[in-house]
């Protein structure tokens, strides 16, 4: 459902389709009571889109770290997967809107997955990790928007906030439901609205009522790079493998 970077290639050159993605039984539909709301300029300043080539394609956040220059998103936003590379050319626009990045344009470099995603795809790992700065700014990302703070073994139901930019928009979507454990690994949350473009959106639990900055314990991916059916969203639990690859990105500094 949403657009894999490598999915994103294949369509435009190709003309493929995402049936040819692996495709695991459909989960069971998950319960949620649910509120969507389009948005437009986000309250949460460390949400924003992740752009190629001039086009919106993901979803990224802001996560607070020493270096204070990290995102957290999708692994399929980053990197293809099983045979595949990294993705080079990418920028970060927090909190944009409407054609408009308040906080400028971000360089994303140092894109970092695990190695179950780089090696076999593996959808019960599709999170990764990348580093923005700004050219000729001394000031670091998190200075500039704030951070979300991430959350790891903290089991599956939350009251979340979800926010993600569809590729048809130019504004996110945000929707506000409660996850739950899916039939695999994973969580799953009923959210209208969805569509391609939404992947890497973070699950923000316990907002802070003024900034809209919280903790974020998923992002939109893992099921079919975050399900076939836009109303229900899926993400990878974030397990050891993420603490880990978090830590190993948070030392930098």
């Amino acid at each position: 459902m949403r657009r894999a970077l490598l999915l994103v290639l294949c369509v435009v050159l190709t003309g493929c389709s995402a049936a040819s993605e692996p495709a695991p039984a459909d989960p069971a539909a998950p319960t949620a009571t649910v509120a969507v709301t389009p948005a437009g300029p986000p309250i949460n300043p460390s949400i924003g889109a992740l752009f190629l080539e001039g086009t919106h394609f993901c979803t990224a956040s802001v996560i607070h770290s020493g270096p204070g220059d990290l995102l957290l998103t999708a692994a399929h936003c980053l990197h293809d997967g099983e045979g595949g590379e990294y993705a080079t050319g990418i920028s970060f626009a927090p909190g944009y809107h409407d054609g408009v990045a308040p906080y400028g344009y971000w360089d994303v470099s140092d894109p970092q997955v695990p190695d179950g995603w780089a090696s076999s795809s593996d959808p019960d790992l599709d999170v990764g990790f990348a580093t923005a700065r700004q050219a000729g700014s001394t000031k670091t990302l998190e200075s500039v928007t704030g951070a979300n703070t991430l959350l790891t073994g903290g089991g599956f139901a939350h009251p979340i906030t979800l926010t993600g930019y569809p590729d048809e928009r130019e504004a996110p979507v945000v929707c506000h439901g409660t996850s739950s454990q899916a039939d695999t690994y994973q969580m799953r949350v009923g959210c209208p609205g969805f569509t391609t473009g939404t992947s890497g959106g973070p699950w923000v639990v316990d907002p802070d009522p003024e900034t809209e900055l919280g903790t974020v314990v998923g992002v939109i991916g893992g099921y079919l790079y975050g399900g076939d059916d836009p109303d229900t969203s899926y993400s990878s639990y974030f397990d050891t493998d993420v603490a880990t690859l978090y830590r190993k990105m948070d030392a930098r500094g």
